[in-house]
């Protein structure tokens, strides 16, 4: 039976912690990305939805830093060219992988609230991560407001939240025609809506999580798969109490917190997507996305679960 499913592919999975952002590196996970979802992409309907915390930093900072800007380009440009660049780059590693199904990349723009409290409260990851003295330099002379992530420090930006999609009509036509969907990459470009209608870009990264959710609940997608660079979701991380949950339904995640920077946003788009659809959402391995659609790994979070399930 074919199944729809849209699969968040984190930006880290992309390029792992402490590499070079050179894009032969990042080429070479593109193509296990590929590799992992190609037997999905084709038996299903799949729509990808993947990050760029590093690469839209690694932009960032070149505009920042290039003498012939007066001055650099904003967040919302610079979510556009990572779009085109992992868009091309992801649907090519898939074709080269066997799926013989069209395969469209879109520049996506994602609606957002002017207003939103998160303008004034930075939260989002972008870029490398440095020691704390060098970021603190580099918060200096380029006016970043940064924050640990880990044993590192990177710079934050603002991370509202996507209210609607504005390519949606064209992303569910194209699905519905059998075509394999790259859409909403980082996030998609954040746009504001003025009371003609207009649409702006505004200075952002919205959550790519979150806007996956969006997405498989608009497309009606029977399943959300958030493919990183850890095997599932923890408890009592760090502790020798540390497990992993192999199954939890959503009673259970309401009484469990997790990191704002890394696991928390990817369980709280999964907890949109089963509250809004009643299906299933998995987090866990990128290399291990078959057996994760299979439930065989990674974390699987339903509505409900069987009492007699162990969680862990």
């Amino acid at each position: 039976m074919t199944v729809r499913i849209v699969i968040a592919l984190g930006g880290n999975a992309l390029l792992a912690r402490g590499e070079s952002p050179d894009a032969g590196i990042q080429l070479k996970h593109v193509r296990v990305a590929a590799e992992a979802i190609a037997p999905l992409a084709a038996s299903h309907d799949v729509l990808i939805c993947h990050g760029n915390g590093p690469q839209v930093g690694l932009l960032a900072l070149e505009s920042e830093t290039d003498p012939a800007l007066n001055c650099p380009y904003p967040l919302d440009d610079l979510v556009a060219q990572t779009q085109g660049m992992i868009g091309y780059w992801l649907a090519q590693a898939l074709r080269n992988a066997g799926v013989g199904k069209p395969i469209v990349a879109m520049v996506t723009q994602t609606l957002v609230d002017s207003a939103d409290p998160a303008f004034s409260a930075p939260t989002k990851f972008v870029g490398p991560g440095y020691p704390r003295e060098r970021a603190r330099e580099l918060a200096d002379v380029h006016g970043w407001t940064i924050a640990a992530d880990g044993g590192r420090w990177r710079r934050v930006v603002a991370s509202p939240e996507p209210h609607r999609i504005i390519e949606q009509h064209s992303i569910t036509a194209l699905l519905d025609s059998g075509i394999v969907v790259i859409a909403g990459g980082g996030g998609g470009a954040p746009v504001a809506e003025d009371t003609a209608g207009a649409l702006r870009g505004v200075e952002a990264v919205v959550d790519k999580d979150y806007v996956a959710a969006l997405l498989g609940i608009a497309v009606g997608a029977q399943r959300l798969m958030v493919l990183t660079d850890v095997a599932g979701v923890m408890i009592n991380y760090g502790t020798p109490q540390s497990a992993q949950l192999t199954e939890v339904d959503l009673h259970e995640l309401a009484n469990m917190q997790f990191p704002a920077g890394s696991m928390g946003p990817k369980t709280e788009a999964c907890r949109r997507f089963v509250s809004a659809t009643g299906k299933p959402a998995t987090i866990g391995a990128l290399d291990d996305a078959p057996a994760l659609f299979a439930g065989t790994a990674g974390t699987t979070i339903r509505l409900r679960r069987e009492p007699s399930r162990n969680r862990n």
